[in-house]
């Protein structure tokens, strides 16, 4: 069964550059076993976090159509997320961040498919369903979070990434695709982890997706809520790790209130994190991401923000202070003064005006990119922008003028004006020129020969910001994965596990009551003494059913497990009181 991406209309409003990163669910993938992990991860995140969570979380379970005896299937969730106004997608792995922002400005929840080993049941470093579906899904029931993490995600696309950012973010997809595959070899791990850390401490000044991404990370995946004395769980890598959420509330994670200084603080997602924030209420989370957005380019421009721009080396755009927008990839900007006075962009480029590209100004328009001077003229009082027809009279802006324009700072313009575009204000904020040079100080930065000038104008840059003005100015359909999820052959010993799953948990649904549980214990015993889960599946079937001696032999075998194999004693032990609980309270 693949996921119906139709089901839900959130789903409709995507732009085609983010379904690119949509792929199927393929729900009959998932083995047996992943459901039996799917199973124990909920039963005992659930048997914990009712007393640390949120109160949000267990009320969003099943607000959210999450299961937890089943691993959630897309098509079953958009059904119930449409309700709340949100929806959800399967991906495969990490994407981008820009993308991952910008799918939840969407409200719509990124879903990586894939689900954990048993192996690593209790943490994955890998984006999973556990992670995504049992985390993140629940929280956003909560109507004040469900708004941050839109917002969170309008804002935090727009951030400007540097070009170590893509760097680091393809090595850490690629160490979580590694680490996560079965049969990988440690030294290939190790490398992958020194190529990770050895990025991590030449990154050189942070920008600003790695500084909002830190802000993400501790709220949106590691936050907690409440008082730094009595704090309860939101963040979903919390929430869907059974390690680290009963890490997370020991005196050994220093507990800190949460405030914009977070943004500085640093993480390993390889690694139990040292110490969390705090959040009083959602609300302040809103607070803190609003304070944050003042810093950035976004909001500030100004030479600062277009110097971010050229550090990205990736498309991005500007807005001047008549509102139109400049879109490509920024190369050069001319100083002056502390103040950006002339700026270029290489390759194609687009103007738009209120995100809406100017009608003839496309790509194509531009496909050798575009420069233009930013300011006043020198010794004129009044900018151009700001001038009135009379006034643009009396300097010579005027069709069919030839004119030559002195900025401050030493840009100049000479050539004969063709036409200008004005914006709904009534403000000039396009000029256009035949037999046009541009020069500063003595380099010519435009000849005639080049074809038609076309001038933005403004006095200021107001606003820089990631990606285009508007998204259907460029091919955005252009991501190629550099590494995909592995998947390998299974053994004919693996496949036979698997059946011993189904057979359990078919009894279990009550798809077949006639297999014998004794038979299945035999073969677990002598084909898979190591597997640990399925003998606790068998013990909470044979505990209900009051069939003393099967248990007892269950018990002998698990005995046998921890004996060989101490690293999971304690999630046998977990797993067999969950059971004890369950059926005691039922009981009563």
């Amino acid at each position: 069964m693949q996921s119906n991406i139709e089901e839900n209309d959130v789903l409709k409003r995507l732009p085609e550059h983010l379904k690119q990163f949509i792929k199927p669910q393929n729900y009959q993938d998932y083995s047996a076993i992943d459901q039996a992990v799917w199973r124990y991860v909920m039963r005992k995140n659930v048997d914990f976090l009712k007393t640390v969570a949120h109160k949000s979380y267990l009320n969003g379970l099943t607000q959210t159509g999450i299961s937890i005896n089943s691993i959630p299937n897309m098509y079953g969730m958009n059904r119930i997320l449409k309700d709340i106004g949100w929806a959800a997608v399967a991906v495969d792995g990490f994407i981008p961040p820009n993308a991952f922002m910008e799918f939840q400005a969407y409200n719509v929840l990124v879903i990586a498919s894939d689900i954990r080993q048993l192996e690593h049941i209790e943490y994955t470093p890998a984006p999973d369903i556990i992670h995504e579906g049992a985390g993140h899904a629940p929280i956003i029931a909560n109507p004040e979070y469900a708004e941050y993490l839109r917002r969170f995600g309008e804002i935090g696309c727009k951030a400007i990434s540097s070009a170590k950012d893509y760097e680091l973010y393809e090595a850490v997809r690629h160490l979580s695709i590694i680490k996560e595959a079965p049969n990988t070899n440690e030294a290939d791990i190790a490398s992958a982890e020194e190529t990770v850390n050895h990025l991590q401490k030449n990154m050189g000044e942070p920008s600003e997706m790695a500084l909002i991404r830190n802000l993400h990370w501790w709220t949106v995946e590691y936050g907690l809520i409440g008082t730094p004395e009595n704090p309860k769980i939101y963040g979903a890598g919390l929430l869907s790790s059974i390690g680290e959420s009963a890490w997370c509330m020991t005196d050994r994670v220093k507990k800190l209130p949460y405030n914009i200084q977070a943004i500085y603080q640093d993480f390993d997602i390889t690694k139990p994190q040292p110490q969390l924030f705090v959040t009083p209420n959602f609300a302040h989370l809103s607070l803190v991401l609003e304070e944050f957005a003042n810093t950035m380019a976004l909001r500030k421009g100004g030479l600062s923000g277009i110097k971010k721009l050229i550090n990205s080396k990736a498309l991005g755009s500007i807005e001047l202070s008549t509102g139109i927008q400049i879109s490509g990839v920024f190369s050069t900007v001319i100083e002056h003064d502390g103040r950006p006075i002339y700026f270029q962009t290489t390759g194609k480029t687009a103007l738009a005006y209120r995100e809406k590209q100017l009608v003839g100004h496309g790509t194509k328009t531009h496909q050798h990119g575009f420069g233009s001077p930013i300011g006043k003229l020198k010794g004129i009082n009044i900018a151009i922008e700001d001038m009135s027809p009379r006034d643009l009279i009396a300097y010579n802006i005027f069709e069919e003028k030839a004119v030559t324009l002195d900025f401050e700072g030493g840009i100049s313009i000479s050539g004969e004006i063709i036409t200008g575009k004005r914006n709904l204000q009534g403000k000039i904020i396009l000029i256009s020129f035949k037999n046009c040079t541009i020069t500063y100080n003595n380099t010519k930065l435009f000849k005639p020969e080049h074809g038609i000038y076309h001038m933005a104008v403004g006095k200021a840059i107001i606003s820089a910001f990631s990606g285009p003005a508007d998204l259907n100015s460029f091919d955005l359909i252009t991501h190629k994965i550099s590494s995909k999820t592995i998947k390998i052959e299974k053994s004919n010993s693996q496949l036979q596990l698997e059946g011993l799953y189904q057979q359990v948990r078919d009894y279990r649904n009550g798809k077949n009551t006639t297999i014998s549980r004794t038979k299945v214990l035999q073969v677990l015993i002598t084909e898979h003494p190591n597997d640990w889960l399925l003998p606790i599946e068998l013990y909470e079937l044979a505990f209900k059913g009051n069939e003393k001696t099967l248990c007892k032999r269950i018990l002998q075998h698990l005995e046998t497990i921890k004996q060989n194999r101490p690293l999971v004693g304690k999630l046998i032990d977990d797993g067999l009181k969950i059971i004890n609980n369950t059926v005691v309270t039922r009981a009563h």
